[in-house]
């Protein structure tokens, strides 16, 4: 799996670490919506290396011995010797090499089978953009408001292009809810019920969507039954559309914001001077002439983040037009190259085992309780890898459009052990979104208790409106409290220099691991029927017994290894906070 920490990249790191931990907001708005709000310290004391002990050398040998067995014992799961196998065969396609893959999960066998559309558009887009900024954009900072930023009005042009060729006349829906959003902040403006408006407008067109998967023009009058007979590329425009919403909700809040603490009371020398760091990127408003319907637009339908993302917020957005970052040719050569690997890691695996398949046929009847688990950790660990990659192209096309959007995935999902940790760095640049403008405004850690509650009922609805992601973010929620409540019953401060407080740290790492996986198998992999399968054959059986006992002490190694891992990252000089 590709790690984020390279460490020729350590400013690029310095970077992502800004930009997690940006829990703030304009100043004027801090004092009304937050109320009190303090941002928890990282501690970035360092301890000795322990990677020539004794302890870690029994750790190394674990390690190497167990993960190939995992990936045979997978591997096991969805050979053709398997019992189950036929129950499974029909959803795996011809692969190379006369091997045979499992292109069934439906979102990723899109997004690969229509990779090569995608590599034309972004290859006739990146040409003419940066043509465009050669012959139109000044090469200096654009600091005054009188002075226009014309690439918006380039974006703006290839983007109705762009949405035109992906959903057709449904354009026009998407241009309706836009337009409202809008009207909805100008008319709002500084009043206290403009962002409980864009909440609930925003919150109720993702039911709508759902439950009109897009609506027919048709059943809005039958006079234009005609213009659904062109739907472009994808019909399902409102499936993409959730993105959208979260940037409707940046406009809006940003805006409301800015006339709480203009960027005009910002001196001059400092307006000058430009923001030096991402999170001044996003906490500094844009000037008032900027929050205008064009710019908006430009943002809210950015062709290369407009279909998954990842999200920026319009002060960001505007800021990099503004003030360009630099963005070296050695940086985006890397990415170019992460993606690669990535994309050939995928085909790999896709050809090595078949779990996706394997899971909605719930093809594991009979099967050694391992190899069940195996089935349920690898269905993460794709997930993950799926994800990853289309968040990567579509960050990689912005970033070759010299816009830097926040990498999705900073570290693999395997690598994680704390609950708050893994939802720091799995979809950051929606973490970071919820935290500007939910999880803040909510009070923060001040009442981290109550409003995660909120935080993951929103997340669940926003991914899809189903009880069984209802479910995931519930659990989640009542997850996440074992290890709040541990970590101040627990705390550094009190049991640091207990000789086993490492391992006790391990311990209930392992539980947290344990945890997560039981959530994230609910919600996006074998369910709960195949949760409680698996958990029943786990605690039912000699076997099972042993089984848990044996993952247990991987899991435990595992830890140990990360604890490293973070350690080695700070005394580098890097702290991704999760």
């Amino acid at each position: 799996m590709v790690e984020h920490r390279k460490q020729e990249q350590s400013s690029l790191h310095a970077r992502d670490n800004e930009t997690a931990q940006r829990e703030s907001q304009p100043e004027g708005s801090q004092v009304a919506s937050t109320q009190g709000y303090r941002k928890k310290v990282q501690d970035r004391t360092t301890k000795p290396p322990l990677w020539h002990t004794k302890e870690f050398y029994v750790y190394y040998f674990i390690f190497v011995t167990v993960v190939p067995y995992m990936f045979k014992t997978a591997h096991d799961a969805s050979s053709e010797s398997n019992p189950n196998y036929e129950r499974f065969k029909d959803l795996l396609e011809d692969g190379w090499f006369g091997y045979k893959v499992d292109n069934s999960d439906e979102q990723y066998a899109n997004f690969r089978n229509n990779l090569p559309i995608l590599a034309t558009v972004i290859c006739i887009y990146l040409p003419l953009s940066h043509l465009f900024q050669k012959i139109f954009v000044p090469v200096t900072p654009l600091k005054s408001p009188l002075q226009p930023l014309y690439r918006t009005y380039f974006f703006l042009a290839f983007s109705a292009a762009y949405l035109y060729f992906m959903y057709g006349n449904s354009i026009l829906k998407i241009g309706a809810i836009v337009t409202t959003n809008y009207a909805i902040a100008k008319l709002g403006g500084s009043a206290r019920w403009m962002p409980a408006i864009t909440w609930i407008f925003n919150i109720a067109i993702l039911f709508l969507n759902e439950n009109y998967q897009g609506y027919t023009f048709a059943s809005l009058h039958e006079s234009l039954a005609w213009l659904d007979e062109n739907f472009g590329l994808n019909a399902r425009w409102d499936v993409n559309f959730n993105f959208t919403m979260l940037r409707l909700v940046s406009f809006n809040l940003d805006y409301h914001w800015s006339l709480r603490q203009p960027r005009e009371g910002v001196s001059k020398e400092e307006r000058d001077k430009g923001p030096t760091t991402d999170k001044e990127r996003v906490s500094i408003p844009a000037f008032a002439e900027d929050y205008n319907f064009t710019y908006y637009l430009a943002f809210t339908l950015y062709a290369p983040l407009y279909v998954a993302g990842p999200i920026m917020t319009f002060n960001d957005f505007i800021s990099q037009l503004r003030y360009p970052k630099d963005i070296s040719i050695k940086t985006k050569a890397m990415w170019v190259g992460r993606l690669i690997f990535s994309l050939l890691t995928m085909e790999f695996v896709m050809h090595y085992m078949h779990m996706v398949a394997i899971s909605k046929r719930q093809a594991w009847d009979n099967d050694p309780i391992l190899q069940i688990c195996m089935i349920g950790l690898f269905n993460l660990i794709l997930i993950w890898l799926k994800l990853m990659i289309i968040w990567r192209l579509f960050r990689l096309w912005a970033l070759l459009d010299n816009i830097e959007a926040p990498e999705n995935m900073i570290r693999c999902v395997i690598n994680n052990y704390s609950a708050l940790g893994f939802w720091r760095s799995w979809h950051k640049s929606y973490n970071l979104w919820i935290l500007r403008y939910i999880y803040i405004p909510l009070g923060g850690s001040q009442y981290a208790l109550y409003n995660i509650w909120v935080v993951f009922t929103f997340v669940a609805v926003w991914h899809d409106i189903n009880l069984k992601l209802l479910a995931w973010g519930w659990l989640i929620s009542l997850f996440i409290l074992p290890e709040v409540i541990a970590s101040k019953v627990f705390s550094k401060e009190k049991w640091g220099n207990w000789p086993y407080y490492r391992h006790l740290c391990a311990m209930g790492a392992v539980f947290n691991t344990l945890l997560m996986m039981i959530a994230n198998l609910v919600g996006f992999c074998i369910g709960v029927d195949g949760v409680k399968h698996m958990l029943y054959d786990l605690f039912s059986t000699p076997q099972g017994y042993t089984t848990i006992f044996g993952c247990l002490c991987a899991i435990f190694v595992g830890v140990q290894i990360m604890f490293e891992v973070r350690e080695e990252e700070k005394r580098r000089g890097i702290f991704l906070n999760c």
